[in-house]
């Protein structure tokens, strides 16, 4: 399973937003700095954000968006279901599908069992469940951190 740029954008721009005093706004220039990001696409990303009302945004010279909900009200699972355009996994769950063995495969069962599972764990959180202290939104150089994710081996 793999979340789009656009979800991970959208979860960043949220961890960020949560380290904001109340009333205090950011701006799309100033996070797309903060994450090396392209200033266009993460206008697209808090423009969506805002549609969905995870944020809020403010108008005018000294505009910018903030949370629309305390962090324990922004469930995780929403976020991830509200930004990703789909959840095709294989071909069979797209339209025009064209997999000769779609009738009597049963891949789909297991796909549709792990796609429920993950949604189901981001489910189990919300963005205060991952609140992060603000000076660690100080630009890092990039090789202070590891390489996050599981290490997968073959199980055989």
């Amino acid at each position: 399973m793999r979340l789009t740029k656009f979800t991970d954008y959208s979860l960043r721009v949220l961890l960020y937003a949560a380290t904001l005093k109340p009333g205090e706004l950011t701006t799309i220039e100033e996070t797309a700095k903060l994450y090396d990001i392209s200033r266009a696409h993460l206008k697209k990303v808090v423009l969506q954000l805002i549609h969905e009302g995870f944020l809020e945004g403010v108008r005018g010279r000294s505009g910018g968006f903030r949370l629309a909900r305390r962090p324990s009200e922004i469930n995780l699972g929403q976020v991830v279901r509200r930004m990703e355009a789909e959840f095709a996994l294989a071909e069979c769950f797209s339209s025009g599908n064209a997999c000769r063995i779609t009738k009597g495969c049963r891949l789909p069962i297991v796909l549709n069992l792990a796609l429920t599972n993950f949604l189901n764990t981001f489910d189990d959180f919300t963005l205060a469940d991952l609140a992060i202290s603000p000076r660690y939104f100080d630009v890092p150089q990039m090789d202070q951190y590891p390489r996050r994710g599981p290490h997968m081996a073959d199980p055989a």
